[in-house]
């Protein structure tokens, strides 16, 4: 695994039938389109709340909702890279983590015959001690696995989001 600890990243990659351009964009402009919704991915109970990225260096990527009168704003990450259409870098907070704790996610959006290529890559987890709450009792292999399962049902909603644009742009 090139050096890396086991258990200390996962790797999913989806195609998507529009250019890295577009591709780009849908997943930072229209996040909240196509992030899925649920305990499972969001903070917010229910339906509530939008999850948006700020599009620049040291942008945040959160969560906004409200209960009762109360605004909730859970902040995910910064933003540490930004090349547009080739590539995003953010650090990733649980809710749950204490204030050092940081993972890292890299997206990378890379032309193909047929489209775009978007590989996420969701690293650090070697530096989030093994019996932490995040991790529902699983480690090395079996973790990465699990980050990996959870990445790829957002990328399945990231692919029918493009198809969408495309569907979109070619009616």
């Amino acid at each position: 695994m090139n050096g890396t600890a086991s258990g200390d990243r996962a790797r999913v990659t989806v195609g998507v039938a529009l250019l890295p351009e577009q591709a780009f964009r849908v997943f930072t402009e229209e996040i909240e389109l196509w992030w899925r919704r649920g305990p499972r991915f969001r903070s917010a109970p229910g339906d509530a709340g939008l999850i948006a990225l700020e599009p620049r260096l040291g942008g945040r990527v959160f969560e906004s909702y409200t209960v009762g009168a109360r605004e909730h704003v859970v902040e995910i990450g910064r933003i540490c890279v930004w090349q547009p259409p080739r590539r995003l870098l953010f650090d990733w907070r649980a809710a749950n983590f204490a204030p050092a704790e940081r993972t890292e996610v890299e997206v990378v959006f890379e032309p193909t015959a047929s489209g775009t290529r978007v590989t996420v890559t969701h690293s650090g987890w070697a530096a989030i001690r093994p019996d932490h709450p995040v991790r529902h009792g699983k480690t090395g292999a079996n973790f990465s696995r699990e980050i990996g399962l959870w990445w790829g049902g957002l990328l399945s909603a990231l692919r029918l989001r493009c198809q969408q644009v495309g569907d979109a742009g070619r009616g």
